[in-house]
């Protein structure tokens, strides 16, 4: 069931300024793009640096997609996206950079937290160690075996640390590891991370400045069974291009989209096929906790309550991010515990390790709920075992004037913002091919679809 989650009732810090500063669309747009996230935003600038004019539709009322950055108690807080993974493929640090942006790289150590202790230097090490056999496992499993559950790779005889292990893949994974591919697990690049001052969310928002973009404009449907494409809104207009880019979460895609006539058979088997990822926020101010250092993970070992995973100090702030993986968003969800039921649980994990005295000055402003938001239905898309090539699948065009991009088509940086990025400058390239190759037809356009082009800027 999908209610409005407590994350869509924060603002964005941008919104309000963002959107007199936005384009009016175009009158005939050669291409079509659908949503405003990562990936729609990189297609809209790299076809308008190819001379393409583009209209870009989005169902939120904000750009940014599931990257989105509000304000608590004075301080810029993402509650989605944060981290820009493997910052030496991802395009997002390198413009960052180009840019001027305040990237900072992300810290190398992390806290260790046995039981009711703080972890000793030889235990860190060792917790270390072990993650390094277990990464290196599951890579070679890859290699030498037909695709299975990632879980299958994961080595038995991990000491005290192989619980641990396993939850913390299977929250980064979106799922437990014994449903997800164990050929699409390793394809995922983790290293050299960044973490942006102000927010990611605000970030992206910055790069949609100045582009022809349309809020609070949900499509329900695309339409290309004639020359061109034409895309259904949900009040009834209509707009007709040469081509379409589909940004839209695959979750989405597979529950509230509707293609006439349908996809043909590759494509609607690949959508069909993956599963969304869950990855929840639960927001601590906590100025008191005892971990030192900004931006640094924490690990809890031991107990009856074992948290996915904790950021702490998120920029040198007194917030920290405790995660909700698979298995503790579905036991909040069958009991209908909601946002309250996950402040309840992260009270007593915390309550168990550090003590209910420590948790004087706790406040949890803020519970994320990507898997309800209608326009997102999870955090990213999951590869089950057996399904390894629906991210190259989705990569081929459907009848030369649909391609799809985002975050599920990146082999490298799947469940990322920078990969959904580096998709969409990819679909801008290949849909530029083609229309300066002049393989598409203009479409079809009728009255009403002019008149919903004028009134839609």
């Amino acid at each position: 069931m999908l209610l409005v989650p407590e994350h869509a009732r924060f603002r964005s810090t941008v919104a309000p300024r963002l959107a007199p500063r936005l384009a009016p669309l175009p009158a005939s747009p050669d291409v079509i793009v659908i949503g405003a996230g990562a990936a729609g935003i990189a297609a809209a600038r790299r076809l308008i640096e190819r001379g393409l004019s583009v209209a870009v539709l989005e169902a939120r009322d904000r750009v940014g997609g599931r990257a989105v950055t509000t304000q608590l108690r004075g301080h810029a807080l993402d509650l989605g996206a944060h981290w820009l993974h493997a910052g030496p493929i991802n395009p997002l640090v390198a413009l960052g950079k180009a840019r001027g942006e305040p990237l900072r790289r992300a810290a190398q150590h992390e806290h260790l937290w046995i039981g009711q202790r703080r972890g000793r230097p030889d235990e860190e090490a060792a917790f270390s160690r072990a993650f390094d056999v277990a990464d290196r496992a599951i890579t070679r499993a890859a290699g030498r075996s037909e695709d299975g559950p990632a879980g299958r790779g994961l080595p038995r005889h991990l000491g005290p640390w192989g619980e641990r292990i396993a939850l913390v893949h299977g929250l980064v994974s979106g799922r437990p590891l014994d449903e997800v591919s164990l050929h699409d697990w390793p394809s995922l690049e983790y290293g050299d991370n960044f973490f942006i001052a102000g927010g990611y969310g605000a970030y992206l928002s910055r790069l949609a400045l100045g582009l022809p973009i349309r809020l609070g404009c949900p499509v329900s449907g695309l339409d290309w069974s004639g020359p061109g494409v034409r895309v259904q809104l949900a009040d009834g207009g209509r707009i007709a291009a040469r081509a379409a880019i589909v940004t839209i979460p695959v979750p989405v895609l597979q529950a509230a989209f509707r293609f006439d006539p349908p996809l043909p058979g590759r494509p609607r088997d690949a959508i069909g096929g993956f599963l969304a990822g869950i990855y929840e926020h639960v927001v601590l101010h906590w100025p008191s906790a005892p971990f030192r250092g900004r931006d640094r993970l924490a690990s809890v070992v031991g107990g009856r309550h074992k948290p996915p995973g904790m950021l702490t100090r998120i920029d040198g702030t007194p917030f920290h991010y405790f995660e909700l993986d698979t298995a503790s968003a579905r036991a909040l969800d069958a009991t209908g515990a909601g946002a309250d039921g996950a402040r309840r649980l992260a009270r007593a994990v915390l309550a168990e390790h550090f003590g209910r005295r420590s948790l004087r000055d706790l406040a949890i402003p803020a519970v994320t709920a990507w898997r309800h938001d209608p326009w997102s239905r999870g955090s990213w898309a999951v590869v089950p075992p057996g399904h390894a090539a629906a991210r190259t699948t989705l990569q081929e065009p459907v009848g030369e004037r649909i391609w799809f991009a985002g975050e599920a088509n990146s082999r490298a940086q799947w469940g990322t913002a920078g990969g959904a990025y580096e998709e969409g400058l990819g679909a801008a390239d290949r849909v530029a091919e083609t229309l300066v190759a002049g393989n598409l037809a203009a479409p079809f356009v009728d009255a009403s679809e002019r008149s919903d082009r004028r009134a839609s800027g």
